[in-house]
């Protein structure tokens, strides 16, 4: 019989992904046109804070990951980390969109990088042993794709409140008297805040269920990484998560310079009109698109349970695909058509949210059953390090791009600036094309896939064979 978790716990466990979404989807979409036409950083130059931040990612996400699974308290392996850096991850936030005031272009591209460090390693302090808790709650298959839905239905509820709600907060502070940097540190602060205090109310209340037993033989950093990668489903992970993320923060990062100087034609300050109430462009694509995304949760996932997860997934990235060739024909000034595509995209970023997150603790089962360890903080360690590296590298070369084709700083002040048309035509094609051809990446990888929901059962008799026979020889 399925030993199903109560409501209360998916629910508290999911809400600790409102904050961690808060900073990962601001960043992902305003962070890039934050320093270019904000902070006034000309792309060449911003593009290198972006490839520093990829390789402080390449080191402090596996070992934190590690650390996370070596910790001994009585509270646990994951919980202490939430306890002690839940608010001063809030904190970094606000610093992520503090950039001074200065004419140096390489003296703020020094703050811009390293206040990106600081808030890059007090995220992994959280959200790594955050989603190490995953397989430490359920062991069942489904369960967690249940646990997984209810992290993404916050993930995407935080995620459309950022994107209305963000720029919404900037032109409040701008009617106010102040300053679009002023604007950003404000909403830093908002989102920091809320976003904080559900971590640190995880590591009060839940408790770890099948976590470490016993002693777990200590192995170095570089033999820890070896062995995961000779994890083969788990080789297949990577690449769809590399993949799936990259086209996710391709449109994330990109769209709101495609908004502006295509659709809106220059016209920074360009509105419209849903419901009735006006909003921002930027603000209503992404608020639509993530509605949708939320609507289509519960549909992805009775549709792997009826099928299987890698269906599912295959499915919604095709569905996808189709939406990005569409995005091509989008013309200026056609709001509506715009919209219409926001929703139609939804249901294929749905996918992209839900299904990947609930693959990898099954891979952590067949890693455990292959060499009698568990390694969670590892694996989401490695998981987390992608995530944030797609997102680094995706506005690395997206400003690199921008910069080739001619993408101009817009003077300060200007309501009304008109980028170069190779530039244009660039964005075009990043939102569209490219995005398209990641996404098959996805796709051929998600085909191979080696593991089914038949041999995952499989590897769950097996391991509570073993299991069993350790308690009895205890």
């Amino acid at each position: 019989m399925k030993r199903r978790l109560p409501f209360w716990l998916k629910l508290l466990y999911g809400s600790g992904d409102w904050g961690i979404s808060s900073i990962g989807m601001m960043r992902s979409i305003f962070y890039a046109i934050y320093l270019t036409d904000v902070v006034g950083i000309e792309p060449h130059l911003a593009s290198l804070g972006a490839l520093v931040g990829i390789a402080w990612d390449a080191v402090n996400d596996p070992i934190i990951g590690i650390l996370s699974d070596r910790v001994k308290s009585r509270l646990g392996r994951r919980r202490p980390f939430l306890l002690w850096f839940a608010f001063p991850f809030g904190l970094s936030f606000v610093m992520l969109w503090s950039a001074p005031d200065w004419e140096s272009q390489i003296g703020l591209l020094i703050y811009v990088t390293v206040a990106f460090m600081i808030s890059d390693t007090l995220t992994t302090l959280v959200s790594v042993p955050f989603l190490s808790l995953t397989p430490e709650l359920t062991q069942d298959y489904d369960e967690r794709t249940s646990l997984s839905s209810f992290r993404t239905v916050f993930q995407l509820l935080s995620a459309m409140t950022v994107v209305i709600t963000a720029p919404m907060i900037v032109d409040a502070v701008m009617l106010g008297g102040g300053s679009q940097q002023q604007g950003f540190m404000t909403a830093g602060a908002v989102f920091g805040a809320i976003g904080s205090l559900p971590l640190f109310l995880i590591g009060l209340i839940v408790r770890e269920r099948f976590g470490s037993s016993g002693e777990q033989e200590t192995l170095s950093f570089r033999e820890s990484l070896k062995l995961a990668w000779e994890n083969v489903p788990f080789r297949y992970a990577v690449g769809i998560y590399m993949f799936n993320w990259s086209a996710v923060d391709m449109i994330a990062i990109t769209f709101p310079f495609f908004l502006l100087y295509w659709v809106a034609q220059g016209d920074l300050l360009a509105g419209v009109n849903v419901l009735g109430v006006n909003l921002a462009l930027e603000s209503a694509f992404f608020g639509v698109l993530m509605f949708v995304c939320v609507l289509c949760v519960p549909f992805w996932l009775w549709f792997a349970r009826r099928h299987n997860k890698i269906r599912a997934y295959i499915a919604g990235m095709t569905a996808w695909i189709l939406v990005e060739v569409m995005i091509f024909t989008i013309q200026p000034g056609e709001t509506g058509y715009l919209l219409v595509i926001a929703a139609l995209a939804g249901v294929g970023v749905s996918a992209a949210y839900i299904l990947p997150d609930s693959i990898l603790p099954d891979v952590i089962e067949w890693d455990e059953l292959r060499t009698g360890r568990r390694r969670e903080g590892i694996y989401y360690g490695i998981r987390t390090l992608i995530r944030k590296l797609t997102g680094a590298l995706v506005i690395f070369v997206t400003l690199q791009i921008l910069g080739w084709s001619g993408y101009q700083v817009p003077p300060e002040g200007a309501n009304q600036f008109q980028q170069t048309g190779s530039a244009v035509f660039m964005i075009r094609v990043m939102v569209s094309f490219i995005g398209a051809a990641i996404l098959l990446g996805t796709i051929i990888l998600a085909w191979t896939y080696p593991l089914s929901r038949e041999k995952y059962q499989r590897i769950q008799k097996l391991l509570a064979v073993r299991r069993n026979k350790n308690v009895e020889t205890t």
